[in-house]
């Protein structure tokens, strides 16, 4: 089994779909006004309208409402990375620090609220384990 795509729902596509081309450094793939996608190696991940949700069952998820998942996307520089975007981001969660277990990391919130972390391995171990 391998993960295909995030998926998260919005009530502004446009926005987020901005958002994420920003932070990504990737143009998305808007195939409608309701559905974007932005490939990248790893995974891709997909922005959804609220219109889109009647599609899997009406309610079965819900706009700006997740506190439980965090977006990852590993870089080469956290701090470059901070640098290039800390001017256009609305809420930093955490500025960049070196995690316990070996990653650098970056978080914050996108427009909706979902919570973002750009992360870098910079001990040995951290870098042995991405390697897997």
């Amino acid at each position: 089994m391998t993960l295909a795509s995030i998926r998260l729902i919005t009530a502004d596509v446009a926005r987020l779909t901005d958002f994420y081309e920003r932070v990504i450094g990737l143009t998305a793939r808007r195939h409608t006004p309701d559905f974007t996608e932005i490939v990248t190696p790893g995974a891709t991940l997909a922005i959804g309208g609220v219109a889109t949700v009647a599609l899997f069952g009406e309610g079965s998820a819900e706009p700006a409402a997740n506190r439980s998942a965090i977006v990852e996307f590993r870089v080469d520089d956290v701090d470059a990375e901070y640098a290039r975007l800390r001017d256009s981001i609305d809420e930093i969660v955490q500025e960049p620090a070196t995690m316990p277990w070996g990653n650098r990391s970056l978080l914050f919130r996108d427009p909706d609220g979902t919570l973002v972390n750009l992360f870098a391995p910079v001990t040995a171990e951290a870098i042995a384990r991405q390697r897997r």
